[in-house]
């Protein structure tokens, strides 16, 4: 089933594989999101996209849907996090959350 674009949100410069991603705040963090997503690679950054799935679709980025039936990327994320920070994965989480934000917000702005 095809998602409507809902054009107040929509990008076409985003789709543009030419466009620099990392000169955005959190672009980095979005970029290798997105290679390790192509890649097969269950990343932090990969699965940090994958939560912001909607609202970078909307962006026009070629994030892929996560099936209902599958563990939140959200949740998966986290268990990443708490693996590799232990007791500061809570905040390191809300962290990437708001690099997350400030790319979403930066993009609709400067495009």
């Amino acid at each position: 089933m095809a998602q409507e674009v809902n054009r107040q949100w929509y990008h076409p410069a985003m789709a543009d594989s030419s466009f620099d991603l990392d000169s955005l705040p959190g672009g980095d963090l979005v970029r290798q999101g997105l290679a390790d997503l192509r890649d097969g690679v269950e990343s932090i950054p990969a699965l940090l996209v994958l939560s912001g799935g909607p609202r970078l679709r909307r962006l026009a980025l070629d994030v892929p849907v996560v099936e209902p039936s599958e563990e939140l990327p959200e949740h998966r994320l986290y268990k990443l996090l708490a693996v590799a920070y232990g007791n500061a994965a809570h905040s390191r989480y809300n962290a990437l959350q708001r690099r997350l934000v400030s790319f979403a917000r930066a993009a609709q702005c400067v495009l």
